[in-house]
């Protein structure tokens, strides 16, 4: 009787859950009226619960709709105020589609919504003030539509776009907005890193208010009628990377950007500047990449000291009035392909043996008369490039007309279509490293989003007209000869939602698919898709009293395997044995337990992959929580006596800790005899990695600054604000991470120790750290304390100068500076051992620096300053060199030519040699 009881209240439950599952009626009814309004909507938006049924581009939490993704989907129609009722709403994506008529003001009632997404379309009409009240709005992208009149600012109760101070992304290019760039616009409390306003009808000056948002990385405000001077508050965006002001009526004295350090790309032709000679500052912004000034009043001679830059690709400096002869010197960059100095005055050429520069000096004097039969006297330059992804080591096959042979030589259906970069860092389109990059970058993301791609095809790269880096792409299937729908929407999702996330350098993008008729289910779709309700019904009814019929037997299983479950969540370390080598049950304090089988889903199964990093430990595996975040799960090896301590410590002391400069714990596994510990992603590599060129990331002196006070500020935390305090013993550039915008966070804390408040001077322990990082009077005396660190932080500020590691041929890097030091004592003749990438010019705070680092590694720990003090003196050194200690890293940076050398995710741990008690002097 009470089974029957229990049964009875299972189906009650189960009816209950299938009642709450449906989409929430005003949503339902929301969404009806805009499929009512459109065309083209995909075939299995049929029956009355979008949730519960899964429609295509449709995404739910708890019965209420959060997402409509449908980019590149042939959608068609107007966009009604019918959106407002969806009031869960999170994301709003239509990319690409074929939508027509105004953006309803009413979404501006959607205080969820974190992106809208309307580029290319046919939008027309203004921009709804209403917009300004989105305050979580993330991405907001208008771009390549018809709308006109004048971008909209509060005023009293109006709303305005000035009022989006949590917005990241200003996308409004290629639109007929007009009028004055609003002054109210920008403040200093706005977070924006993308303002394209390009090829608009914008008039007016420049507001000097854009200066105030420091956090600015990409600016283009190119294509308008934008007229007055640049004011000299411009150069305070010192993050910018890529700017673009050409083709306006802008006057006055030529810009001074002198202090854009950052800058890789710029471009100020086609304006009325005053008339100027070449400025010399040019020669000092190291990352720069391409130079563009055509026709902006430039005189004088080229100095040969601008080719020398490093980055330097292009310099395109047509129709000026620049004269003499023209001589790149011997010392111009390896990476620099174009000069174009057409429809100019120069009357001389030298030009050197060997070189593989395109130059380009049609319509100056060197070119009349007999001059003009030389190759540099033609117009060859070429804004596109030949190249095609090749066949992995294979044959390419003979496939029928509308099928294409993938990079893996099988005949398949690809998902085409095209990726738009609307402000690349690079414009050197031969090098094929940008292609190689972008296609791992695609494939990798793929895979990591579980899409069935095989794998990725790029041809056809070229600039268009808006200066946009325009590349064909390729998708194609796994498993089968061609997609089902589920798999085309997924890859536009990824591209169009911005899943996809390019490497640095490449600048926003967007994307727009070709339709897609070839998929796997045939004509079938439709026939499936007119008796869904009859095939749903019959399955629903068979499945309810199979389900009935076994409810009875598996519902004791369940409670018990219910227990065992509520008791494994309260007690995750249940197994654990505290007589091994690994100690005591660790103590946690908010830390996430993820399950095996969680975690086995993020990575894949651990696919091969996903793999990111190896070592003694065991392996790191990239995975992908289910709201799209990356992680980083290290997986020890099964009976790892080193990884059940490091697992223990790393999971002890993270769980206490947060810090933005500290690598950040998620959560752990420790579940079928697995031992796993979940991070942060880091994407880009370690300190050392970056210092060897192994990653492509060029570190100049100022970003060498910021990392170095980033570092330094979480070793601060470490020693004087977590409690208790924690002694890392293993600082090293290996463990110093660098993320996507290049912030440093201390890593690895496998051989970390807390301090108990009671102990004032040191702990007695066993010696462990890296050879060329450790403190000697720590490895004499066996006596660990803060001051250990300090000194292998002062061995990494060596570094940090040398890019050298701490011992090579048998030499310490100490005792050389040392050495060094006391024989010359004249900036200590460091200039030979200092890493050249900092020394064009002598970097300013130089040698307070090398002091700082010298003061770190005194032989007595006594005679060390403490952490807070490091931090307080690489502040003043940034304030010499120019920099806002309190400023945000740069996102981007610029990188060397060549193919990366063995280049490894941060998370392995074999990078170094570790000492652990090996040597006489360490005791058991």
């Amino acid at each position: 009787m009470g089974l029957s009881i229990e049964i009875c209240l299972l189906v009650v439950s189960i009816q209950f859950l299938v009642a709450t599952a449906q989409t929430n009626s005003l949503d339902l009814a929301a969404l009806e009226a805009l499929k009512d309004a459109w065309t083209n909507t995909p075939p299995n938006w049929v029956g009355s619960d979008p949730c519960g049924s899964s429609w295509e581009g449709i995404q739910c939490t708890n019965s209420r709709i959060t997402s409509i993704t449908l980019g590149n989907t042939g959608l068609t129609g107007q966009l009604s105020g019918d959106i407002a009722q969806l009031s869960e709403l999170q994301m709003l994506v239509l990319e690409g589609c074929g939508f027509f008529g105004p953006i309803p003001g009413t979404l501006g009632s959607l205080q969820q919504l974190r992106y809208l997404v309307l580029n290319s379309n046919s939008f027309s009409g203004s921009i709804p003030p209403s917009i300004g009240n989105l305050s979580n709005l993330y991405w907001l992208d208008l771009a390549n539509n018809d709308l006109s009149g004048t971008i909209p600012v509060s005023s009293g109760a109006t709303p305005g776009l000035d009022m989006l101070v949590n917005t990241k992304h200003f996308h409004f290019g290629n639109n007929q907005l007009s009028g004055a760039i609003p002054s109210t616009l920008f403040s200093s409390n706005m977070t924006l890193i993308h303002v394209l306003f390009e090829n608009n009808r914008l008039n007016g000056s420049i507001p000097s208010q854009l200066a105030l948002v420091q956090t600015l990385e990409v600016v283009r405000l190119d294509g308008n009628l934008l007229t007055g001077s640049v004011l000299s508050q411009f150069s305070n965006l010192i993050n910018v990377n890529v700017l673009y002001l050409s083709n306006n009526q802008l006057s006055g004295p030529f810009p001074n950007l002198s202090t854009m350090n950052y800058l890789d790309y710029v471009d100020l032709s086609n304006n009325t500047f005053d008339a100027s000679v070449i400025p010399s500052w040019l020669s000092n912004l190291e990352s720069l990449t391409t130079i563009v000034m055509e026709n902006t009043s430039l005189y004088g001679s080229v100095p040969g000291a601008l080719f020398s830059l490093l980055q330097l690709q292009t310099v395109t400096l047509s129709n000026n009035k620049l004269n003499g002869t023209l001589d790149v010197g011997s010392s111009y960059s390896n990476q620099l392909k174009l000069v174009d100095l057409q429809n100019n005055l120069i009357s001389g050429f030298t030009q050197r043996a060997g070189s593989t520069i395109e130059f380009i000096l049609a319509g100056n004097p060197v070119c009349t008369g007999t001059g003009g039969s030389n190759t540099y006297c033609v117009t060859l330059q070429s804004n596109s490039s030949s190249y095609s992804t090749l066949p992995n080591n294979c044959i390419r096959s003979t496939c029928n007309s509308s099928q294409v042979s993938s990079p893996n030589c099988r005949c398949e259906y690809p998902y085409k279509g095209t990726l738009f970069f609307r402000a690349p860092s690079f414009s050197d389109l031969g090098n094929s490293t940008i292609y190689t990059t972008l296609q791992s970058s695609l494939q990798s993301c793929f895979q990591s989003n579980q899409l069935p791609v095989d794998s990725v095809s790029l041809s056809n790269p070229t600039t268009n007209t808006d200066n946009y880096f325009v590349i064909s792409l390729e998708v194609f299937p796994s498993g089968q000869d061609s997609f089902n729908r589920t798999g085309i929407s997924g890859i536009a999702s990824v591209l169009s939602n911005q899943i996809f996330d390019p490497p640095s350098g490449y600048g926003p993008f967007y994307f727009i698919g070709n339709p897609y008729s070839n998929f796997a289910e045939g004509s079938a779709g439709t026939k499936k898709s007119s008796n869904i309700g009859i095939i749903i019904g019959a399955a629903v009814g068979g499945s309810v009293l199979l389900l009935l019929a076994l409810l009875a037997g598996f519902y004791a299983f369940r409670q018990k395997r219910r227990a065992e479950k509520a008791d494994k969540v309260n007690n995750p370390f249940a197994s654990w044995d505290p007589n091994t080598t690994s100690g005591g049950v660790p103590m946690l304090k908010g830390a996430r337990c993820f399950s095996y089988d969680e975690l086995k889903r993020y990575t894949n199964n651990f696919a091969g992959a996903n793999c990111i990093g190896a070592g003694g430990y065991g392996k790191v595996y990239r995975g992908t929580l289910p709201d799209g975040q990356l992680v980083a799960i290290k997986r020890a090896q099964q009976g790892s006596m080193q990884g059940g301590l490091e697992f223990k410590t790393e999971i002890e002391l993270l769980s206490r800790v947060h810090h933005k400069n500290v690598v950040g714990l998620m959560g752990f596994c420790f579940d079928e005899a697995e031992q796993m510990l979940v991070y942060e992603y880091i994407a880009n590599g370690t300190l050392n990695e970056s210092l060897s060129g192994m990653t492509g990331i060029r570190l100049d002196w100022m970003r060498r600054l910021r990392i170095t006070l980033g570092a330094a500020r979480g070793l601060q935390y470490l020693h004087e604000l977590a409690n208790p305090p924690i002694i890392h013993r293993d600082i090293k550039s290996n463990n110093i991470l660098l993320d996507e915008s290049l912030n440093a966070k201390v890593s690895d804390f496998g051989l970390s120790k807390s301090v108990p408040i009671s102990e004032k001077t040191h702990i007695s322990t066993q010696v462990k750290g890296t050879m060329g990082y450790m403190d000697p009077e720590y490895y004499m005396t066996q006596q660990l304390t803060d001051k250990s660190d300090v000194y292998s932080f002062g061995v990494v500020l060596l570094e940090i100068l040398t890019a050298r590691q701490p011992i090579e041929k048998g030499k310490h890097i100490v005792r050389e500076v040392r050495q060094r030091m006391e024989r010359d004592k004249v900036l200590y003749s460091l200039d030979e051992i200092l890493d050249p990438v900092i020394l064009a010019p002598t970097p300013k705070g130089l040698e307070k620096f090398v002091d700082l680092a010298m003061s770190c590694v005194e032989e007595e720990g006594a005679r060390r300053p403490a952490m807070g003090a490091v931090v307080k003196e690489i502040e003043n050194v940034m304030q010499i060199a120019g920099l806002n200690p309190n400023a945000d890293s740069a996102s981007s940076s610029a990188t060397y030519e060549g193919d990366s050398k063995g280049y490894n995710h941060p998370y392995t741990d074999d990078s170094l040699f570790v000492y652990s008690g090996a040597f006489p002097l360490a005791s058991n």
